[in-house]
């Protein structure tokens, strides 16, 4: 039996397409900010492996959570770059930074080593040594 005036209904589907457009464009916009945004660095040099130049006193700075310390010695990080200075024949000379479990207020955080690293870089002196290990001098 025919029933006369129904209408026939139109069965819509989904399509993925709207989505796929989409997600396609986050994945360029992603893209495209990794591409932008640059990392920054903090070059320091590298112990030597062969015979080493060192001259002048020893300029061993100690980098803690809760300040710093030269040569054993606790220091207010605003006096360190002076304090260096002192110590140097030359500004190029080497400055050796470590991170001892027995550092002034704890171990520093990385953070903390960037940020003693860019103070002393600005103060001009260019040549830093990170040493790392629990077994650093």
């Amino acid at each position: 039996m025919k029933i006369v005036g129904s209408a026939l209904r139109v069965r819509r589907t989904m399509t993925l397409t709207p989505m796929i457009d989409v997600v396609f464009l986050l994945l360029i916009f992603f893209m495209m900010i990794s591409r932008f945004g640059g990392t920054q660095g903090v070059e320091i040099g590298s112990s030597p492996t062969g015979p080493s130049d060192w001259r002048g006193p020893p300029r061993l700075v100690d980098v803690g959570a809760g300040g710093v310390a030269l040569n054993g010695r606790p220091l207010a990080e605003t006096a360190l770059a002076e304090a260096l200075m002192r110590l140097m024949l030359a500004p190029g000379d080497p400055v050796v930074l470590r991170m001892p479990e027995a550092a002034p207020g704890g171990p520093a955080s990385v953070q903390r080593v960037i940020a003693v690293v860019e103070a002393l870089q600005d103060a001009g002196l260019p040549n830093i040594v990170l040493l790392e290990g629990p077994d650093a001098p």
